[in-house]
């Protein structure tokens, strides 16, 4: 049987058994896991060419045989928008690209984007078989689904997926991050006519100001989003719901459901003295001025401080990403200041092990005090102290505490704080009686996301307050079930069978 006939045969345990007869499991298990190449540290920190290399053919085909296709493919469940993995590595193995890229596509907007920088070691990986029965390295399916994604665009052929025939509702998406997009494609599926609205001059969200072109280079967002205009979604920049136009205006124009991704842009800080100085950043501003303002590149009018000796605060992938960022402009020394030890930090093991290869220095275990400006009112110093590790707190980490006597001084010209965000309150302060939580997010039921509003439906970061593209992009997902869901118990379209 050809290729072109067994990728034809919908039996899945049909294909499954013609697949099996190339190699046997024990063979699939001795395989290694590949390695993705990378540029080499001391020239990738003189630009920001996207350090991972992707998959070379032959690689790819050579992980994709390691899948075992269980026949409960426990991966699926630990990925939040649902891709049906063992389809779409099969297809690789057996030399279909093109059906692989549409495999994903059926439940993720984003492939390209999800393959760069979705934490797969702790999602669909760690329930990899490999992994959870094993104990041996799953199957590098985030690396798999960047090459399929990566091919078909090289490819210069890009599937876009099929619609239901427009059912003339209209639904208003705000925000076009991860939730917002993910959103806007599961509604174009079924028919809607969905409006994105994006307070920022550019779509993407914090996919085009919060992750730099080294790991995530906006084209590849550019070439996604043009899918999703393929399939009928409009976009409208600079307009900012709930100034440029209210919910009531949006209704009156005939818009009959909302889906809100407005995201958490709103940058905490320590409260410590010092944060006013010039030369003190939030990690929102540093990047996006960067990442979608050009302030890195040649002819661009926005200004960034480009330190020499620059402390970035926190130890998530926002920080990685600043201190990261700051190397690439120029800072001799680069230094992450974190609470607590290297065991305990959120970052991605990938993006520390990135960030010790470019020579950023982590000062762990160390906390600001206050930060110590000049006559003019910059930033030179930074009082730290010495923190160790206490009893858990309620996160299951241990609790830093400070120890009496360490303090010192660094210099430092430029600090980013990067210890997290929270929701803008602009849409929650323009719905009356919208419930919002202590933290500023809105409260969703979590079955399909709608607030306390019924035709108000909500995800991502302005729920959680602060979380990962995938798990964003998952309740976007949820949020647009829920939607058609509701709008077909008002009777506004006919129930289809999506």
């Amino acid at each position: 049987m050809s290729i072109t006939e067994i990728l034809s045969v919908e039996r899945n345990e049909e294909w499954r058994a013609l697949l099996r007869k190339s190699m046997k499991a024990s063979e699939r298990t001795a395989m290694e896991r590949v390695h993705m190449p990378e540029v080499p540290a001391e020239e990738r920190v003189l630009s920001h060419v996207e350090v991972n290399a992707g998959l070379t053919l032959e690689q790819a085909t050579n992980e994709a045989k390691r899948c075992l296709d269980c026949v409960d493919p426990t991966c699926v469940s630990g990925c939040p928008v649902g891709i049906h993995i063992p389809h779409f590595i099969k297809r690789i193995e057996t030399g279909d690209f093109a059906a692989a890229a549409k495999v994903l596509k059926q439940t993720n907007a984003l492939p390209a984007v999800c393959g760069r920088v979705c934490p797969q070691e702790k999602q669909c990986e760690s329930q990899c078989f490999y992994t959870k029965k094993m104990q041996k390295i799953p199957v590098a399916i985030g690396s798999l689904e960047r090459f399929a994604a990566d091919w078909e665009r090289e490819s210069g052929n890009i599937s876009v997926p099929e619609t239901e025939k427009p059912n003339g509702v209209k639904v208003a998406v705000v925000g076009s991050g991860p939730a917002g997009l993910a959103a806007a494609g599961d509604l174009a599926k079924m028919g809607y006519s969905v409006t994105v609205f994006e307070a920022l001059h550019e779509i993407g969200g914090v996919l085009k100001y919060g992750i730099p072109e080294f790991r995530l280079p906006n084209v590849l967002v550019d070439v996604e989003i043009d899918v999703l205009k393929q399939m009928g979604v409009e976009f409208k920049t600079n307009f900012v719901v709930g100034k440029t136009a209210s919910f009531d205006d949006l209704r009156n124009l005939g818009y009959e459901a909302f889906f809100i991704g407005s995201g958490a842009g709103l940058p905490n800080f320590m409260n410590i003295p010092g944060e006013n100085l010039n030369g003190v950043f939030s990690s929102n501003e540093y990047l996006t001025r960067v990442n979608l303002m050009g302030a890195s590149k040649k002819g661009y009018d926005t200004p960034v401080l480009s330190g020499k000796n620059v402390a970035v605060i926190g130890g998530g992938n926002t920080a990685m990403d600043s201190v990261r960022t700051a190397k690439r402009l120029g800072a001799d020394r680069a230094m992450i200041v974190y609470r607590r030890s290297m065991d305990e930090m959120p970052a991605r093991a990938e993006e520390v092990k990135h960030a010790i290869e470019e020579g950023i220095e982590f000062l762990t275990l160390h906390n600001p005090l206050m930060y110590i400006g000049d006559q003019r009112g910059r930033v030179t110093q930074m009082q730290l102290q010495k923190m160790e590790l206490g009893e858990p707190d309620r996160s299951g980490r241990r609790k830093p505490v400070p120890m009496e006597g360490s303090e010192f001084i660094v210099d430092v010209d430029t600090v980013i704080v990067s210890i997290g965000v929270s929701p803008n309150p602009l849409v929650p302060q323009s719905v009356p009686g919208l419930d919002v939580s202590t933290w500023g997010t809105l409260k969703v039921d979590e079955k399909n996301m709608q607030t306390s509003i019924p035709y108000l439906f909500a995800g991502g970061d302005i729920v959680r307050g602060g979380a990962t593209v995938i798990l964003a992009m998952g309740d976007g997902r949820k949020a647009a079930a829920g939607i058609h869901q509701y709008l077909t118990s008002k009777k506004k379209v006919a129930a289809t069978t999506y």
